[in-house]
């Protein structure tokens, strides 16, 4: 069955009506399957995931890789992140989301968003939302995690948002010869810079990333851009 309108306009939609009907995130998600031919956004959700993007791109990363993915607001970047660490998880590994702009709520809301129910996953998912997240923190976090394990941070730019941190190219370092040394795969958000124009460009690309403070991109292995439902992934 075709869909009316792209998944992440879809997912759009239902948190709009979410907040104008004053429903949970779950039920609007319904009402938008309902109308597109679904007896619930569980099974839509289940139908897109046969040829789901995600899959395909965590066949391609290996251990200790660090994943750039961007996109503007509203383009499915925290999604896509999820349905990442959904794979990994679906494969016997662990996750952890690190985050500073949503609660523990937010995050089981986002998961039911791509059709998966939070308590499948229990014992392999875990999320923090310390106002401390910082590569240290990240660190220690994850000192015992086992080979294979798959964080998403959340994000980039907010790394460094504390005077006593260290500066954002020193944290991204850290995070990398941690990620080499314990075969954890870091994925990080990333905000697109405004002056990007999809007049121009379709997708966004590394050139796009906003950096309010000195990084050097090529510390990255891996890349995912999104905009308007297309992806683009590729070695950094």
């Amino acid at each position: 069955m075709k869909l009316s309108a792209p998944v992440y306009h879809l997912k759009r939609q239902a948190r709009l009506l979410s907040r104008e009907a004053k429903i949970p995130l779950h039920q609007a998600l319904d009402r938008i399957a309902a109308r597109q031919g679904f007896a619930g956004w569980s099974l839509l959700a289940a139908k897109l995931s046969e040829t789901a993007p995600a899959s395909r791109l965590f066949a391609r990363l290996v251990p200790g890789d660090l994943v750039l993915l961007g996109a503007r607001p509203g383009h499915g970047k925290t999604l896509m992140s999820l349905e990442l660490a959904v794979e990994a998880m679906k494969s016997g590994h662990r996750s952890v989301f690190f985050t500073l702009e949503y609660t523990p709520r937010d995050v089981l809301d986002r998961f039911r968003a791509i059709g998966v129910e939070p308590a499948r996953f229990d014992r392999l998912f875990e999320f923090d939302t310390s106002d401390g997240i910082s590569a240290d923190h990240i660190v220690a976090r994850l000192g015992s995690a086992p080979r294979g394990t798959l964080a998403v941070i959340d994000y980039l730019q907010l790394l460094d948002q504390k005077r006593e941190n260290p500066s954002l190219m020193d944290q991204v370092r850290t995070l990398k010869a941690f990620a080499r040394d314990t075969g954890v795969v870091l994925v990080f958000i990333s905000q697109i810079d405004r002056s990007y124009d999809p007049a121009k460009k379709p997708v966004p690309d590394i050139s796009d990333i906003r950096l309010p403070n000195p990084l050097d991109l090529s510390l990255f292995s891996k890349t995912c851009f999104l905009n308007r439902g297309e992806i683009r992934f590729e070695a950094a």
